[in-house]
């Protein structure tokens, strides 16, 4: 007879959250035995040994969604998302949960059994189990690129920053985020000490630093060649998360702006955040060879061990000398073991990138997610008839080749961090340039300029008691403000930045082409602006 404490196998078929592209279900089967869930694309597979994944259920957080259906298990270095769709699976094993108790996840599991088939979302993508767009978990096969150190270029900016990041090793995250898993941590306050000193419109333009990437890709002739270096540019800006896991930008606050212009880069760019619920953070580059503009809205969940950081919205590049029209999307981002000292970061997803204006090539890029194949990408340029022209590959954090090229050839790697860069919050040069402010330009800016905000200033300069206290207040101004506005019936308008829909039908927001004119004449001190701290 068997013990009545120890569960027997249980088996079945639930919804599988994709992992690539991460949108959408899709079923596949699971297997529970002695505490360990694996799972394959059938029963068939399964028999024959083919599996997909593996997770120590004892190691993992869990949550349930009942409302949704779904069940989240979080063992730090894998994620699932799951949800029962067909009454044929009741997974019986103790888990810890800090969402839920144990007897709430079995009430779960009953109701989700009783839930019909028709009750199902229909989502977007949902497989009836015939793709193959999932890589296995354990199986990775490219080989790395070993490119040669960019050596770090003399910018005449500064180099260090006025303090050393702080220590939050005391900061009570654990209860912070326990007490929000599941939820968007964009609406969550947190401590100053969690902070970096720049803010998310900061984010953005660090995705310029390898720019020089579309300078090339505006005089390449060849249209698959130049699409090879529009994806080095679209992975490059994700080069700078390797080591910056320790710490969070600021959120800006409504109506909060940034602009950056290097002349070493021929590059002028503007931000604004015009929406703060939900928080949209939108921006505008331009050069003589190309524009760049985006708006970018993130949603940020805690799944118990894991941070998964997910944007939408598209990226968007201009080349002006074939007048071509580039679009993509972002792939998720995760922080694992986000609450221990064993914390690391990865992306994935797929990226698709379109010329809007030429149906001649396009282009694939798979953000692996791969155990044991740290920040792999793959990427492909495919012609009209969906063969491929190009493929090139490598490692997100160390550089990218592409061997079908006329001359084989890394093109692009990162730019070497600094000295002492763990000392300051992880920040490559680019970065640590960003919220400098020079005696020259203060007179120029516009007082909503993120770097005339007082909390953020004072974080920099390693005042972490004041920089709370001023963060409160700026953040109680913003809900002043929205009260006023909410009492009047009005509602917040962005200055620099108008609202409209692109080619697709989505809402967009789009530089209105005022921001340098204003700065230009009469000047930003001549004007009326808003007072936000």
């Amino acid at each position: 007879m068997q013990d009545a404490h120890t569960p027997g196998i249980c088996d079945g078929y639930l919804m599988k959250r994709r992992k690539s592209p991460l949108k959408g279900w899709h079923k596949r089967y699971f297997v529970l035995d002695k505490g360990i869930l694996r799972y394959s694309k059938n029963q068939h597979d399964f028999s024959k040994g083919k599996m997909h994944g593996a997770l120590d259920v004892s190691l993992a957080v869990m949550s349930v969604n009942k409302k949704a259906r779904r069940i989240d298990l979080d063992a730090g270095d894998i994620l699932y998302h799951m949800k029962v769709s067909y009454c044929i699976l009741l997974l019986s094993f103790h888990a810890p949960s800090v969402a839920d108790s144990v007897a709430e996840y079995f009430d779960a599991c009953d109701e989700l059994m009783c839930a019909s088939s028709s009750e199902m979302s229909d989502e977007s993508g949902l497989s009836d189990g015939s793709s193959n767009s999932e890589p296995d978990e354990a199986h990775g096969y490219l080989s790395k690129a070993a490119p040669k150190l960019n050596s770090i270029k003399n910018t005449g900016r500064r180099t260090t920053l006025p303090a050393v990041c702080p220590d939050n090793s005391h900061v009570g995250l654990m209860t912070i985020l326990y007490n929000n898993i599941g939820k968007d941590l964009s609406r969550v306050s947190m401590p100053a000490a969690l902070n970096e000193p720049v803010c998310l419109l900061q984010r953005l333009c660090e995705e310029l630093e390898y720019s020089d990437l579309l300078d090339t890709a505006n005089h390449t002739d060849d249209p698959y060649q130049r699409m090879v270096y529009i994806a080095a540019f679209a992975i490059s800006g994700y080069a700078t998360a390797q080591y910056r896991n320790r710490y969070k930008p600021f959120n800006p606050v409504l109506g909060e702006t940034f602009e950056c212009i290097r002349e070493d880069r021929g590059v002028s760019y503007i931000s604004e955040q015009v929406s703060h619920h939900p928080p949209i953070s939108a921006c505008h580059a331009e050069s003589n060879n190309f524009n760049f503009w985006q708006d970018q809205r993130w949603k940020n969940k805690f799944w118990g061990k894991s941070l998964e950081i997910m944007p939408t919205g598209m990226v968007n590049v201009t080349l002006k000398k074939y007048g071509d029209h580039y679009e993509w999307n972002k792939v998720v981002t995760c922080i694992h073991n986000v609450l221990s000292q064993q914390r690391y970061l990865e992306h994935y997803g797929e990226v698709i990138i379109r010329n809007l204006k030429s149906s001649v090539c396009t282009c694939k890029i798979t953000f692996v997610k791969v155990y044991g194949s740290k920040n792999e990408v793959q990427g492909q340029v495919l012609d009209e008839t969906g063969n491929v022209v190009h493929r090139f590959g490598g490692f997100w954090h160390e550089g990218i080749f592409c061997d079908t090229l006329p001359n084989p050839q890394c093109i692009w790697k990162p730019n070497p961090q600094p000295k002492n860069y763990i000392m300051y919050y992880g920040f490559s040069s680019f970065a640590m340039e960003m919220n400098e402010l020079t005696p020259d330009l203060k007179p120029l800016l516009p007082p909503t300029d993120t770097r005339l905000r007082p909390d953020q200033r004072l974080l920099e300069e390693g005042k972490i008691e004041e920089t709370d206290k001023k963060k409160d207040e700026v953040e109680e101004k913003q809900r002043e403000r929205r009260k006023i506005l909410a009492k009047r019936g009005e509602e917040h308008v962005p200055r620099f930045f108008r609202k409209t829909l692109d080619a697709a039908g989505r809402e967009v927001w789009i530089y209105n082409g005022t921001y340098w004119k204003i700065r230009d004449n009469p000047g930003f001190a001549n004007v009326k602006n808003l007072e936000l701290w």
